[in-house]
C-alpha cells in the first residue's frame, strides 16, 4: 500500500444538536449519514462563494468530526461559535495525524481516487509530497489555495458534483447554488490538461511533471473556449 502524509485541521462539533447544526451550515447532507460515514462538503458565504472545504465524519450520533485545510482550522471553528446560537453543540479544535493509504478499505473516504484517510495510524509514508501531487493533478482533485478560493463558485470547480446535496434543506449560499445549477451556467470550468498539447486555458492552478518528462495541470478553460477546441 502507498502511504502519503495529508496535513489536516481538525474541529470537533458534538452534542444534542450537533447534527440538526451542521445540517444547516454546510452543503452536503449530514444528516443522512450512518455513524462512521463520511461526507465531503463546503461551507459557503450567502453569494455562495467557498469558505473552507469540509470532510464530515460522523463519528458517533451526536459526535462529527471536520477534517480541513490546515490554515482553515481556526476559521471553521470560530465560524461555528459564531452562528451557533442556541443550538446545544460543543465546538473544540482537535489534534491528529493524518495519512492517505492507496489500496486500504478501513478509514475516511479519501478524496483521491482509491485512497482513505487514516487518522493516528503511525504509518511511515511511502509517497513523497510531489508524487501526490501528481497523482492529485492527475485526478482532477481541487484544492484549497490552489483551485479553490474565496473567489470561485463550486460548480467552477467541479464540486457540485460531490461536495453538495440538491435535496437538503437550506444553508447559506444555497439559494445561488441552486440557482446556478438548475437554471444557469458557468463561464469556465476545471480540467486536467496537458501542457504540452496547446490546449487553450484562462488560468493554470497547478502543474506537475510526469516521469516521460510531459506535465499535466489543473487549469481552469473558459467553457467557450472549450467547445471550439473539441
Amino acid at each position: 500500500m502507498d502511504v502519503a502524509v495529508r496535513e489536516r485541521a481538525f474541529v470537533r462539533v458534538a452534542g444534542p444538536d450537533a447534527a440538526d447544526y451542521l445540517q444547516r451550515m454546510v452543503s452536503n447532507d449530514v444528516e443522512a449519514l450512518q455513524v462512521g460515514e463520511s461526507v465531503p462538503a463546503l461551507l459557503l458565504t450567502a453569494k455562495a462563494r467557498v469558505i473552507a472545504p469540509l470532510v464530515v465524519w460522523r463519528r458517533g450520533e451526536e459526535d462529527f468530526l471536520l477534517l480541513t485545510e490546515p490554515e482553515l482550522g481556526e476559521v471553521v471553528r470560530a465560524l461555528l461559535v459564531r452562528t451557533r446560537l442556541r443550538a446545544r453543540c460543543e465546538v473544540e479544535p482537535e489534534e491528529h495525524e493524518s495519512v492517505l493509504v492507496f489500496g486500504s478499505e478501513d478509514g475516511i473516504a479519501g478524496e483521491l481516487p482509491g485512497a482513505r484517510e487514516l487518522l493516528d495510524a503511525g504509518l511511515e509514508p511511502t509517497l513523497s509530497a510531489d508524487e501526490l501531487e501528481l497523482r492529485r493533478i492527475e485526478a482532477g482533485v481541487p484544492r484549497w489555495g490552489r483551485e479553490i478560493d474565496d473567489r470561485i463558485l463550486p460548480a467552477e470547480a467541479g464540486l457540485d458534483r460531490t461536495h453538495i446535496s440538491f435535496s437538503k434543506g437550506c444553508y447559506p449560499g444555497q439559494e445561488p447554488v441552486a440557482r446556478l445549477h438548475f437554471r444557469g451556467h458557468v463561464n469556465r470550468e476545471l480540467r486536467v490538461v496537458d501542457l504540452d498539447d496547446g490546449t487553450p486555458v484562462e488560468r493554470v492552478t497547478s502543474s506537475a511533471r510526469r516521469p516521460d518528462g510531459t506535465t499535466v495541470a489543473l487549469a481552469y478553460v473558459r467553457v467557450d473556449a472549450q467547445a471550439r477546441a473539441s
